[in-house]
């Protein structure tokens, strides 16, 4: 005969084993978490038919950019990925991350495109203004936006300048909007890299310009 003792030991028994099995059933449901990095996407003036700029003469030293990102909008200066779902509300999505700060991926993606673009000068990236460097560019970023299944918004002001010197330069603001080609934050991202392509062309436009 068992006791009312024993059949509440094994009562409490099998609710453990059923508390843990229930964690590792929840711990075995989440989702991995995935990391995205902007690319540059521009095309080498030389593939485009575009006029590059001149190239420096022989044992002359290359024209070096350094590209800074000065701001980004606190709202989306975070490893999460920030979707807007509507004029006022965002979402972040903890198991959708940058790989890295969005101020640096924005940097290094838009010299990587003034490479491609210029095609003559040497485009570096820098936390710091380097003294080395003989044109600066400046990018401030007013807005960073992107609505699932819609598109992105990107509006950046910059400045291009000389190193050495305070003089002013060169300002502008590039307002893109792209569409998502699909679905999913791989389309967002991809819809990122082309209005970055778009507005570094604006910047390497100016420094043609001189």
């Amino acid at each position: 005969m068992i006791g009312p003792l024993h059949t509440t030991t094994r009562w409490r028994g099998t609710a453990a084993a059923l508390a843990l099995w229930s964690l590792l059933a929840g711990c075995s449901t989440t989702p991995p978490t995935r990391f995205y990095a902007l690319d540059a996407v521009a095309v080498p003036a030389s593939a485009a038919g575009q006029a590059s700029v001149p190239g420096p003469r022989p044992g002359a030293a290359a024209t070096t950019v350094a590209v800074r990102t000065v701001a980004v909008p606190g709202a989306v200066d975070r490893p999460q990925f920030v979707v807007r779902s509507g004029d006022s509300r965002v979402s972040l999505d903890e198991y959708h991350r940058w790989a890295g700060p969005l101020r640096d991926e924005i940097a290094r993606v838009v010299a990587g495109n003034l490479a491609a673009d210029l095609g003559g000068p040497v485009v570096t990236v820098s936390a710091a203004l380097p003294s080395t460097s003989d044109l600066v560019v400046l990018l401030d970023v007013q807005r960073f936006d992107a609505k699932a299944g819609e598109g992105v918004e990107v509006d950046v002001v910059w400045i291009v300048r000389r190193a050495a010197d305070d003089a002013p330069g060169r300002s502008g603001r590039s307002v893109v909007r792209e569409s998502a080609s699909g679905a999913g934050y791989e389309a967002l991202v991809a819809a990122y890299n082309r209005a970055l392509a778009r507005a570094s062309r604006d910047i390497a436009a100016a420094i043609r310009a001189g």
